[in-house]
């Protein structure tokens, strides 16, 4: 039976576990925090949106960039995929507006259970407070091309020296509650420590530096789905405010990045929700040498001149009121 060792235990590492260990591999899950799957308990505000119920070509369409990498592990195991794993399982799954699926309970602590009794069915020994520190590996004696197959000399080109084979071998690990520490042997393994999102949760991007001892180099960090600061002083008094069905568009100068129809919220910086984190991640990663333009349409259905005539037609109808009596009615926002 192959040993498998898994580092970290949020979602993508507890499923990680759970089949290899239905492949018949002896699992070791390692977690560095007191419980499993803690930034899942806050995702979606704690309710947890598992998936979204479109067709799976449609999940593509959505990726905003380098959809092809995805091609081969969602094809293998896809949203509908998912949905029946919970299901199958004992969780009950509801469908809302705009596809997204979520636990029928709305506690993301549902999810966390199925997961777990999945682990504890199919005996992944699972170590909480426990913080793997270091990857082992040796040489072997044969060698691959290097990332960089060819590369500048003075007279010319020349082929890049090929790079050693290593083989993984385990890992040490130390307590997070006592400080103790210790090593185990394995075969095989997988990291999934996530990103540098959110620490406190575990996402603290300890395991990069494992990765560069390795020999792997890593691409610059940025973020994606985040919400946006404006610059504007009055945003701030609009805190809490939620918009649905707007159009939202940003622009670089005359070029259009970003628009898109949905849901957002106003912040004490600027505004955030779905519109807003999905436009994130078109934007992040370029770099801009000044401020984009941010447009917001409160009525996009509504064609300039439809939209003169409603405002029009309200206000003849509400010639002897004050205006900010109207507005606080609603009746120039409910149409």
């Amino acid at each position: 039976m192959s040993e498998l060792i898994v580092v970290g235990g949020g979602p993508a590492g507890m499923m990680a576990a759970i089949r290899a260990a239905e492949a018949g591999c002896h699992v070791t899950l390692y977690e560095q925090n007191e419980k499993t799957g803690k930034k899942l308990y806050i995702t979606g505000k704690g309710r947890c949106n598992l998936t979204n119920a479109c067709d799976t070509e449609q999940i593509f369409e959505r990726v905003s960039r380098n959809a092809s990498f995805l091609y081969s592990s969602i094809y293998l195991f896809d949203n509908h995929s998912l949905m029946d794993f919970f299901s199958e399982r004992g969780l009950r799954l509801k469908t809302e507006r705009g596809e997204r699926v979520f636990p029928a309970s709305d506690h993301s602590s549902d999810v966390i259970r199925v997961l777990n009794q999945e682990l504890e069915r199919l005996d992944v020994e699972v170590r909480l407070f426990c913080k793997v520190t270091k990857i082992h590996t040796i040489a072997l004696e044969h060698t691959v091309e290097s990332d960089e197959t060819e590369r500048e000399s003075g007279s010319g080109k020349k082929k890049a020296p090929k790079k050693p084979v290593r083989k993984f071998t385990g890992v040490s690990f130390a307590n997070t509650r006592t400080g103790k520490s210790g090593s185990q042997k394995a075969d095989a393994l997988i990291l999934a420590t996530g990103g540098l999102s959110y620490p406190s949760t575990g996402s603290d991007g300890s395991a990069f530096a494992m990765i560069k001892e390795l020999g792997h180099s890593l691409s610059d960090f940025s973020p994606s789905l985040v919400p946006i600061n404006l610059k504007e002083d009055y945003i701030k008094d609009l805190q809490g405010l939620s918009l649905r069905n707007v159009e939202l568009t940003i622009l670089d100068g005359k070029k259009k990045l970003y628009s898109e129809f949905g849901e957002l919220l106003f912040t004490h910086f600027g505004i955030s929700g779905p519109l807003v984190l999905t436009a994130s991640s078109r934007i992040s990663a370029k770099k801009f040498s000044k401020p984009l333009d941010i447009r917001i349409d409160l009525k996009p259905a509504l064609s300039q001149e439809k939209l003169d005539q409603r405002i029009l037609k309200d206000f003849k109808e509400n010639t002897n009121k004050q205006f900010s009596e109207v507005l606080v009615s609603g009746k120039l926002t409910k149409f």
